[in-house]
């Protein structure tokens, strides 16, 4: 099965989202922020990521976007607030696959990581 990269500096949204996951039988691996994200990523080569745009240190766009210099095919999802638009574009002009809007619903979750992985 599939192995996604979980980034939110928020730990009760990664714990949502990595239960989700893995529910529905994916392997995850968690990251805080960017830098960690960064690392977890070159370390675990990870099928998906799903990311966080709004954190401190590096950012998900900062953090998109050295992803993609470090693998030009990873394959990011964005999770975004609401009124974020302009971030989601950015982030989408830079590599990103799909986005999610916060506060999530499972099912949209699940369909960004199917577009991401397969």
């Amino acid at each position: 099965m599939a192995k996604i990269l979980v980034v939110d500096d928020a730990a009760f949204m990664r714990m949502r989202c990595t239960k989700l996951l893995k529910d529905n039988g994916y392997d995850t691996i968690e990251a805080g922020n960017g830098v960690e994200a960064v690392k977890q990523y070159q370390e675990q080569k990870p099928d998906g990521v799903l990311m966080d745009i709004t954190m401190p240190d590096m950012d998900g766009i900062e953090t998109l976007k050295k992803l993609i210099e470090i693998d030009s095919s990873a394959r990011i999802a964005m999770v975004t607030a609401m009124g974020q638009q302009s971030l989601v574009i950015e982030a989408l002009k830079s590599g990103a696959r799909d986005f999610v809007v916060k506060p999530f619903n499972a099912e949209r979750v699940l369909a960004a990581v199917v577009k991401i992985v397969g």
